[in-house]
């Protein structure tokens, strides 16, 4: 197993720094506001992106009614040791996708919780994959829980990945 030596190591540190908004902000707007409202202050810029947004680079770049699009410019510090993007950023966007669409068919009031996620990987993220998109549609709503489905798709237009989640529907919370 190749060895590097302490200077090599220290020579290929990188360091990132990014800001974000109080989540409560975010939080309590969404229980204020039905779904698409809440969307539409949002992408007014009346209110701050998420944390998580912040944290992996990821940005809300459509919404509509059932739909939600999100991008991701994979960066070295999405990689996991063997190179690629790691899976868990990618689940993490489909789960922002389809999460995101449910929230759009809700009214004031209602909040929603993932309750599962299924993420099936088709090929490796990369840096040359170019900026990935996620769209998440909802399948079904009813009173209590909600289907959605997601692709994850390249610069190219390929399949990186796809996922399904159940969101568990809570009305007054």
């Amino acid at each position: 197993m190749p060895q590097n030596t302490t200077s090599e190591q220290a020579a290929a540190v990188r360091e990132r720094t990014y800001t974000w908004a109080d989540p409560q902000l975010f939080a309590t707007a969404a229980r204020e506001l039905d779904g698409i409202d809440f969307f539409e202050h949002l992408g007014d810029g009346e209110l701050a992106p998420p944390p998580i947004n912040s944290t992996l680079g990821m940005t809300l770049v459509e919404v509509g009614d059932g739909r939600a699009v999100f991008e991701l410019t994979p960066e070295e510090w999405h990689y996991n040791p063997i190179g690629t993007v790691h899976g868990g950023i990618l689940a993490t966007l489909a789960d922002s996708a389809l999460g995101c669409a449910v929230h759009t068919k809700l009214k004031a009031g209602t909040g929603y919780t993932s309750l599962d996620l299924t993420i099936k990987f088709t090929r490796a993220a990369t840096l040359e994959s170019g900026t990935l998109t996620c769209e998440g549609r909802v399948v079904t709503i009813g009173r209590r829980t909600a289907t959605a489905e997601a692709e994850i798709t390249d610069k190219t237009g390929r399949v990186i990945g796809h996922a399904v989640a159940t969101c568990l529907i809570m009305a007054g919370s």
